[in-house]
């Protein structure tokens, strides 16, 4: 890819990422929009990370797949919105070739990470729910490095796979992007090969990264409210299955927008309905995230007065 005219036929050099353009006075607004957006999101995913290093309370499994997700949200977010923000500002949106792919690789790659890491971060409260004594056992130290590398490998490795396939491409006609960011359908459709192969791939990597682990999160979820409604309190029923239906609402909007996003053909109608959905899951969902797994949870909360009462001395 160094050389992308020599290497694949190319004789597209550079990229330009339509996006918001057709929004010329909302430019401004877009703009600090996305900047609020962009700061919340690292402040309050960094704050995770921080505080489960810092609190030996928080040295669990649980908090152990929080922080990987956080990890993963704030390189998410540092993939695709300073480019966004950028854009915005300056309104220069153009993008070379290899930056482009770039892009596209990390986001592709961390992607597919947090569809792999929902799944086991659902499967975690499945066995501390509905099988708690064996819980420890199935969640060592070992069990819970090996789910949470074997979500990043596989991300990655999906992310190489189409990465490696649209740099086989030649792109030979016109260099607009119908997105604010470097994404594959977008890409390919600029393509002067033949796509049925590259539309069977995306298809498949859905199926594997998105539909697969969508499903087993929703079985374990399925299965963590049936044990919750056995709960004899109704204040523990209530308080437990309001923690796990927000789970359910977040991971549902990321799986359901990506699978639509990324299984369904894309016609002029919705060509924009789309780009509104990928907001969502690369966008709103990393802001909530931290919210709703993590900062809720009354530990977090103790971990980040005691952190105060440390290091800022405001009494609490």
């Amino acid at each position: 890819m160094a050389n992308a005219k020599q290497g694949n036929g190319t004789s597209v050099k550079e990229f330009i990422l339509l996006g918001f353009g057709d929004l010329p006075e909302q430019q401004i607004l877009l703009f600090l929009l996305f900047l609020v957006i962009c700061i919340a999101t690292m402040a309050g995913n960094i704050l995770i990370i921080v505080l489960v290093v810092a609190d030996q309370h928080l040295h669990t499994p649980m908090y152990f797949f929080l922080w990987n997700l956080s990890c993963l949200e704030t390189c998410y977010t540092s993939t695709i919105l300073p480019k966004v923000l950028a854009s915005l500002l300056t309104g220069d949106r153009t993008m070379t070739f290899n930056g482009c792919l770039t892009q596209f690789y990390f986001f592709g790659s961390l992607a597919g990470t947090e569809c792999l890491l929902l799944s086991v971060m659902s499967y975690d409260r499945y066995l501390a729910i509905c099988n708690p004594l064996h819980y420890a056992v199935c969640m060592s130290v070992k069990s819970c490095l090996q789910l949470a590398g074997g979500s990043w490998i596989g991300g990655f490795l999906s992310g190489s796979i189409t990465t490696l396939s649209i740099s086989k491409l030649t792109f030979c006609g016109p260099n607009g992007i119908d997105h604010f960011f470097c994404d594959f359908i977008p890409l390919v459709k600029l393509s002067c090969n033949d796509l049925q192969e590259m539309e069977m791939v995306a298809v498949a990597l859905t199926l594997i990264f998105s539909l697969v682990p969508f499903l087993l999160t929703l079985m374990s979820y399925i299965c963590i409210i049936a044990t919750i409604l056995r709960i004899p309190s109704t204040t523990g029923r209530q308080k437990a299955f309001s923690t796990c239906s927000s789970h359910l609402i977040v991971v549902s909007i990321f799986y359901g927008t990506l699978m639509t996003v990324y299984m369904f053909p894309t016609t002029n109608i919705l060509s924009d309905f789309k780009k509104v959905l990928s907001v969502l899951y690369t966008v709103l969902t990393l802001l909530v995230n931290p919210l709703i797994y993590s900062l809720r949870n009354k530990e977090v909360q103790e971990a980040l007065r005691k952190a105060c009462r440390k290091f800022i001395f405001v009494p609490f």
